[in-house]
């Protein structure tokens, strides 16, 4: 093959395919598409036309789309290459430091979403934190979805924080006075600490936390060798550790009532429930599976008044079953 991209756009996304493809790259020709669209500054769908009529590819464009392929050849992630990562109708800003949000955490947002627009229609508004928000996928995600809702979203890590930030004065540009900017919160702390203003009034807590256990290496290269494992792995034995403190704030945070979600591995649904079960102050956990149907989200309500605790009882509201 070349060390170039051929000289039309046609022929170079078939060339950037099949390098691609010979370097086990899982979706070949759409990351083609997406690079040398990129390259262009055009969507999909003009890159499309531009091939069909096998446009002249500008000798600059051919060299910048030549050194993408060849790292992305090399694994480093898509979205690293063009600063953005798609979830749900967003586009946010993603790079290293920072987890890159995946398809799967849509649907734990939807549930987030659908929770929140039912408050807001019963009570006209509705509080909802996001914890360890990552970029702010799923707190932008809700904001923007659903009029009405206050969102709160809580990072520690200092590169995430900051890629959070940007996504969020991304929104308020946007969107101007009404926009997501309005309405999210951002907050710089430790999960399992923040936001003591709003305990006990929460409507919604949900989160995408580390979770994959300390031996458990991501077979991706895209995910092991370049997201920060501060936000892949969630401690003790079972990774479960962080999400055990996040659980614990949630049930500090949730009024009578209010919804958790969290995201899991699909190995851990039992374990979740369990977790779940532990914190005096949920009512039965249920296992949510993602639009492929595994088993990724953990789902809980807050029941009446009183002090999250751990509870020692054994098996203690543990009424679910894989």
């Amino acid at each position: 093959m070349p060390d170039v991209a051929p000289g039309t756009v046609g022929a170079g996304v078939r060339w950037a395919a099949a390098r691609l493809a010979a370097a086990g790259v899982p979706s070949p020709r759409v990351d083609a598409e997406v690079l040398l669209a990129h390259g262009l500054g055009v969507d999909r769908a003009e890159l499309r036309r531009l091939a069909v009529l096998d446009r002249d590819l500008p000798g600059d464009v051919a060299a910048r789309f030549a050194a993408d392929v060849a790292r992305r050849a090399a694994r480093e992630p898509l979205q690293h290459l063009t600063g953005v990562a798609p979830f749900r109708h967003l586009e946010l800003a993603v790079g290293p430091g920072v987890f890159v949000p995946r398809p799967e955490t849509e649907q734990v947002a939807q549930v987030a979403i659908d929770e929140a627009a039912r408050v807001v229609a019963r009570d006209g508004a509705a509080v909802v934190v996001d914890l360890c928000t990552g970029s702010g996928a799923i707190a932008l995600a809700v904001a923007t979805e659903v009029p009405g809702a206050r969102v709160h979203a809580v990072e520690l890590d200092a590169a995430a924080h900051g890629w959070a930030a940007r996504n969020v004065a991304a929104a308020a540009a946007d969107g101007g006075s009404d926009s997501a900017g309005a309405v999210v919160r951002l907050v710089r702390g430790d999960a399992r600490t923040a936001l003591r203003d709003l305990d006990g009034t929460v409507d919604v807590v949900v989160s995408n936390p580390p979770y994959v256990p300390p031996g458990a290496v991501p077979r991706d290269p895209e995910v092991a060798e370049h997201d920060p494992g501060v936000a892949l792995y969630g401690l003790g034995e079972d990774g479960l550790e962080v999400p055990r403190g996040v659980t614990a704030a949630a049930a500090r945070l949730l009024r009578p009532g209010g919804l958790y979600v969290m995201e899991h591995a699909e190995v851990q649904a039992a374990q979740a429930r369990s977790m779940v079960a532990d914190v005096r102050g949920f009512g039965p956990a249920e296992t949510r599976d993602d639009l492929t149907g595994r088993p990724r989200m953990v789902v809980a309500r807050r029941l009446g008044a009183g002090p999250a605790v751990p509870d020692v009882r054994q098996g203690a509201g543990r009424t679910v079953t894989d």
